[in-house]
C-alpha cells in the first residue's frame, strides 16, 4: 500500500514540473519580442487574362509555283523575295513549239470547217430530193451521217486549238496569288518539264497572316469553366468580344487585331494542348510580322471576376501543396493552405483567402505557425505588365515604301536570255492572247 503511495505521488510530482515548465515557456515566448516580417495587404480586383503563349507566323497562303509546260526557261522577271500582285508574269518558257501547235491546229479547224460547210449543202441538197423522191432513203441517210460527222470534227479541232491556247499562255508563267516571291527553283536557261522539275518558286500569301499557337488544355478549361460559373466574364463591346494580340520579340504590339479562326476539336496527348489559329489582317503589307517568325500572343477580352491576388513571394510550396502565413489580429501566424494560379509574377486565389487579409511577403522558410511577428506592409497592386498594353503607334514601312527605300542599294536580279527580236515577238503575242480572253 505505502510502495502505491509513493508511486502515485511521484507521479504527481512530475505532472505538477511538467505544468509549471510549459507555463514558463508560454511565459517566455509572450515575453518574446514580435519579429518584423515584410507583409502585404491581399487584393481583390477585376484582373485581364493576361497569359502569353510562343506562337509562331505563317502565311494565309503558301503556294508552290510550278510549270505547266515543258521548255527551255527563257525568263524570270521578278526580283528574289519582292511583293508582287496577282496576275503579274513570273517566267516565260520558250513559246515557239506552243505558237507551231496553235498555228497547226487553227488549220486544222479551218479544215474542219469547210468539210462542215460542203457536207452541209451535200445533205440541203439531199433533203430537197428525197422530198421529191429523187434520192433513195440511203443516199438521204449517208449524207445526213457526212454531215453530223463534220459537225463533230469541228467540236475536235475547236477543242484542239483551245488546247493549244491553253498550253501556249502556260508559257507565261503568271503569280497565282498577290505575296512575297521566293527563291528561284531553277535557273533561267534550264529545260524543264511539268513532271520533273517543275518547280519554279514559291509565293506567300501576307495579308492576311495566320498565327499558330497552342493553349494548355487545363487553362482553356480554367477559361470555358470560368466563364460558365461566371467568375471570368467576356468583353461584350465589338464584334469579337475575345481577340488575340501579337507581341514581337522587342516587345512591341502589333497593330492589328487577330480574330480566333480555329480550335482543334481534339486535344494534342503529347503536350496536353488545344492549337488554336489566329488570323491578322495586314492590309499594307507590313513586314513587321513575317511569316516564320516567332512572336507571343496573347487573349484580350477575358476577366477575373473579384480577382484574389497576392504575390508570388508570398507563397509557400510545400509535399501537401501551397500554402501562406496569415497574419492574425494578435499578431501570431496561421498557416494557411490555398490553391492559386500563377500570372504575371502574382498568384490568382482561388480557394484559401477572400481579400483583404494581411499575409507574409518574404522569408517564408524562417516563419512557423504561432510565431509572433509584427508585419512592416509593403505597396502590393496588380503590376503594369498585367494591364492591357495599346498596340504599337511605330510607323511601320509597307512593302512599297521598303522596297522602294532599299531599291538604289539592292540591284534588280531579274533574268533574260531572250533577244530584242523574240521579247517583241513574245509581247505580240500576249497581246493577242490578252485580246482574246
Amino acid at each position: 500500500m505505502n510502495k502505491y503511495l509513493r508511486i502515485t505521488g511521484v507521479m504527481a510530482l512530475a505532472l505538477c514540473v511538467g505544468i509549471l515548465a510549459a507555463c514558463k515557456k508560454k511565459e517566455q515566448q509572450d515575453a518574446s519580442p514580435a519579429v518584423p516580417v515584410s507583409a502585404v495587404k491581399v487584393l481583390k480586383t477585376d484582373l485581364p487574362w493576361n497569359i502569353e503563349y510562343p506562337a509562331q507566323v505563317a502565311g494565309s497562303l503558301e503556294i508552290q509555283v510550278r510549270a505547266q509546260v515543258g521548255g527551255i526557261l527563257q525568263a524570270r522577271l521578278f526580283d528574289e523575295g519582292a511583293y508582287v500582285k496577282k496576275d503579274t508574269q513570273l517566267f516565260q518558257i520558250d513559246p515557239k513549239e506552243y505558237e507551231v501547235a496553235l498555228q497547226r491546229a487553227e488549220g486544222s479547224l479551218s479544215q474542219a470547217r469547210s468539210e462542215e460547210s460542203r457536207t452541209r449543202r451535200d445533205f440541203e441538197r439531199m433533203k430537197k430530193l428525197r422530198a421529191d423522191n429523187a434520192v433513195s432513203q440511203k443516199d438521204y441517210d449517208d449524207s445526213l451521217s457526212a454531215y453530223e460527222a463534220a459537225q463533230a470534227s469541228v467540236k475536235v479541232a475547236e477543242a484542239g486549238v483551245n488546247e493549244a491556247k491553253i498550253n501556249l499562255e502556260y508559257t507565261r508563267v503568271l503569280a497565282p496569288i498577290s505575296g512575297i516571291t521566293g527563291k528561284e527553283a531553277q535557273s533561267v536557261g534550264s529545260l524543264i518539264s511539268p513532271a520533273g522539275n517543275g518547280l519554279l518558286t514559291t509565293m506567300v500569301q501576307i495579308n492576311p497572316l495566320w498565327v499558330n499557337f497552342s493553349m494548355p488544355s487545363a487553362q482553356f478549361y480554367k477559361l470555358a469553366s470560368g466563364y460558365l460559373s461566371g467568375t471570368i466574364s467576356l468583353d461584350a463591346k465589338g464584334e469579337h468580344p475575345l481577340y488575340v494580340e501579337a507581341v514581337t520579340s522587342d516587345g512591341r504590339v502589333y497593330p492589328e487585331k487577330g480574330t480566333i479562326i480555329f480550335f482543334d476539336s481534339t486535344e494534342d496527348v503529347k503536350t496536353a494542348s488545344l492549337a488554336i489559329k489566329a488570323e491578322f489582317p495586314n492590309p499594307k503589307n507590313q513586314r513587321m510580322l513575317m511569316p516564320g517568325q516567332f512572336v507571343r500572343v496573347r487573349l484580350v477580352g477575358a476577366t477575373y471576376k473579384d480577382a484574389v491576388l497576392i504575390p508570388s513571394s508570398a507563397v509557400l510550396s510545400t509535399p501537401t501543396g501551397n500554402l501562406v502565413y496569415v497574419v492574425a489580429e494578435d499578431g501570431t501566424t496561421q498557416a494557411q493552405p490555398v490553391t492559386t494560379q500563377l500570372q504575371d509574377d502574382m498568384y490568382i486565389v482561388s480557394d484559401g483567402l477572400k481579400g483583404g487579409e494581411t499575409v507574409v511577403s518574404a522569408g517564408l522558410i524562417k516563419i512557423r505557425p504561432g510565431m509572433k511577428v509584427t508585419p512592416q506592409i509593403q505597396p502590393f497592386e496588380v503590376p503594369s505588365s498585367a494591364k492591357p498594353v495599346a498596340p504599337s503607334t511605330a510607323t511601320v514601312m509597307d512593302v512599297g515604301s521598303f522596297d522602294e527605300a532599299i531599291g538604289k542599294d539592292i540591284a534588280p536580279d531579274k533574268q533574260d536570255i531572250r533577244s530584242e527580236k523574240q521579247r517583241k515577238s513574245d509581247a505580240v503575242t500576249d497581246a493577242l492572247l490578252g485580246q482574246q480572253d
